[in-house]
């Protein structure tokens, strides 16, 4: 499975963004699609996930009711829509893939990465 994440940008604080990930398999609407980010100087932390099939969506405390996890299954991509950034939203973002519905928050329960994309979000 390979996954390719875009969209990040820069952005004001108050604004949105969103990102998308991409995969590369037939069976994307199976597949567990997780959102991570990294901040520099900062431990990876989990963001969001969308479950495989039933489309069950996780966030974490700090972004609920801002970010809004979705699939495209007709377009193999979940979009990670960020409204009201704030500056500590700044990171590199990842996405993620797994092939069980576990939902995890766990980066090392995900078996597929992309390469990140960059969010800066302007005090």
């Amino acid at each position: 499975v390979q996954l390719q994440a875009f969209g990040g940008g820069l952005v004001q604080a108050g604004g949105s963004l969103r990102l998308a990930c991409a995969a590369s398999v037939r069976t994307f609407n199976t597949y567990t699609i997780g959102w991570f980010r990294q901040a520099p100087g900062k431990e990876r932390e989990f963001v969001a996930a969308i479950t495989g099939v039933v489309d069950t969506t996780r966030y974490t405390d700090s972004v609920k009711g801002r970010f809004t996890v979705s699939r495209d299954t007709a377009k193999n991509t979940v979009y990670l829509q960020m409204n009201l950034l704030k500056p500590e939203d700044t990171a590199l973002y990842y996405c993620t893939a797994d092939g069980t519905l576990k939902l995890s928050t766990r980066g090392v329960d995900y078996a597929y990465w992309g390469q990140g994309t960059l969010v800066t979000v302007s005090s």
